[in-house]
């Protein structure tokens, strides 16, 4: 079983992006569990978006404790509880425009992953809905869903801007391929 946190604050998607990637994943024959928790219920206060995913039912019903990738939409909430869900091999893909040399120096011990969401959806005409640049570079960490099924997610689920939340994903997989690229090179 593989078990995902989403963390953002209140507005920023956080809670979407948690079912778009849990429907991305059900679309490719997998099982899903997925729910949310909000801190204070207003924007701009921690919201958690829990995913647990495996080939057989999902029976298993409490808090993740232990993450095997975490995606972050604002890299100020990697602390605290955030991190101590987090273990050696915890996946962690954060919204931010550093690069990993950084967040190597900042949380050492972490495998962590940039992206720069939110340049990616403002050169896609996004503003700052980052959803899409995020689940684009997550998908590729995890190696799935593919890109193919969580486009066409985003299709069936965005209520507008198709071509430019398609862009935004996509864009946001090659970044982290490439940076995937670079470390095993």
């Amino acid at each position: 079983m593989q078990q995902i946190i989403i963390q953002g604050r209140g507005g920023q998607g956080a809670q979407t992006a948690g079912n778009l990637l849990a429907m991305a994943f059900f679309v490719q024959g997998r099982q899903v569990q997925c729910f949310a928790s909000y801190g204070g219920a207003r924007r701009g206060t921690p919201v958690s978006s829990y995913l647990r995913v495996d080939d057989k039912p999902v029976r298993l019903r409490c808090d993740i404790e232990r993450a095997d990738a975490i995606l972050c939409f604002d890299a100020s909430l990697l602390e605290g509880r955030l991190l101590a869900s987090a273990h050696a091999g915890t996946l962690i893909v954060v919204n931010s425009a550093h690069d990993p040399a950084h967040f190597a120096q900042v949380l050492p011990g972490y495998r962590v992953i940039p992206v720069d969401g939110l340049g990616i959806a403002r050169r896609h005409g996004l503003g700052r809905i980052v959803n899409s640049a995020l689940l684009g570079g997550l998908a590729c960490a995890l190696q799935a869903p593919s890109l193919e099924v969580l486009a066409r997610t985003l299709v069936e689920q965005a209520p507008k801007l198709h071509d430019e939340n398609i862009a935004a994903c996509t864009e946001g997989h090659a970044c982290v391929a490439a940076l995937l690229a670079g470390v095993a090179s």
